[in-house]
């Protein structure tokens, strides 16, 4: 094999680490007015909802609501993202993100505190429903994340914490059952309703365009392209460890629907 000047040889150079995966989707997440943009963007079409609703409720009426998701929708978990990536860990990391949601982490996404105020300065009731872990202490931390940031309707009452299941159903059609929910917020469609919750790419695009007149009217959705359950449609897996294997399902995912040069 050639060699210039005594270099090494291709064949002796260290081969270089793979990049990480969340990397172009996190710089995006931390550098793009865009993204900031698509939550002012959400919050604006939700207050319009919201008008519409309040001009239209009638005395005897149900009293109005929204129904909020936590991380990623009120809550951004972009400095947790940034960890992940100087750490050089992909997908995601329990311990990690235990620790951070202790230390109170979460900041308050674009738009969110304004948007949340304005529902409770015309009577609105916010209710709050998230699934998180992190023990015994799991609602007290979730909680204090609120309460921090300063959105209201920060009590027992309004939040919902689910340890041991992603599905909010039960909780959102207690809520439904006593109020009129003008709106749903979210970072995923599971958010929304239990039914995306399916282990296939197809098959969420199918019955999320069974509810497309609901988006930005009834959901409104925030972007999260770093965690969800978009996840578990293309590893079987929300979590998915970062194996070479999924490395290439990543790939593929992302290779997937391609131009094919002539």
């Amino acid at each position: 094999m050639l060699m210039l000047h005594g270099s090494p040889t291709f064949a002796d150079q260290p081969a270089s680490p793979p990049s990480n995966l969340l990397t172009s989707a996190v710089a995006w997440k931390q550098t793009a007015a865009e993204f900031e943009a698509l939550y002012y963007q959400g919050f604006n079409v939700a207050r319009s909802q919201l008008d519409r609703a309040l001009q239209a409720h009638k005395k005897g009426d149900r009293p109005l609501a929204i129904i909020s998701d936590v991380d990623d929708t009120v809550l951004s978990s972009n400095s947790y993202w940034g960890y992940m990536v100087n750490a050089d860990k992909e997908f995601f990391d329990d311990n990690a993100w235990d620790k951070w949601v202790a230390e109170n982490g979460p900041v308050a996404t674009p738009g969110a505190v304004d948007f949340l105020n304005y529902a409770k300065s015309k009577g609105v009731e916010v209710f709050y429903v998230t699934s998180r872990d992190q023990g015994e202490k799991t609602f007290e931390y979730a909680l204090a994340n609120l309460r921090k940031n300063n959105l209201p309707f920060a009590d027992e009452k309004h939040l919902t914490v689910y340890r041991d299941s992603s599905n909010k159903e039960p909780r959102q059609t207690e809520i439904a059952q006593a109020f009129n929910v003008v709106v749903m917020l979210g970072d995923n469609l599971n958010d929304f309703k239990r039914k995306y919750y399916v282990p296939d790419v197809q098959q969420r695009k199918h019955l999320m365009a069974e509810d497309q007149q609901q988006f930005g009217r009834k959901f409104i959705l925030f972007p999260n392209p770093t965690d969800g359950h978009w996840l578990k449609a293309v590893f079987g897996d929300s979590e998915p460890p970062a194996t070479p294997e999924n490395r290439a399902k990543f790939k593929a995912a992302a290779g997937s629907n391609a131009w094919q040069a002539k």
